[in-house]
């Protein structure tokens, strides 16, 4: 894979992200304050560019004041949406 392209994975979380810190009105600056986070690191998560600890998550459902689980409702089976990741999954 290309490094200048993104994971799918980390780019479909980076394009949910974007979809609920902007359904909520938010900027990516208030994000990055409500979130304790970086705007440049908020940045790159938006764009697929930085994958997230699970704390980073947990922080940034705070920030945008939903539910941990939203954040990754992007992966549910029945979204359809599930992209395939770079690797195959590991059991």
């Amino acid at each position: 894979m290309s490094p200048s392209l993104p994971d799918p994975v980390l780019h479909a979380f980076g394009m949910h992200l974007r979809r609920i810190r902007e359904d909520r009105g938010l900027t990516l600056e208030e994000l990055a304050d409500h979130s304790g986070l970086s705007f440049r690191g908020v940045v790159y998560i938006e764009h697929g560019q930085r994958n997230p600890s699970l704390t980073t998550l947990i922080n940034l459902a705070r920030g945008l004041h939903v539910q941990p689980s939203r954040l990754l409702a992007v992966f549910d089976a029945e979204q359809g949406t599930f992209p395939e990741a770079g690797s195959p999954a590991q059991d």
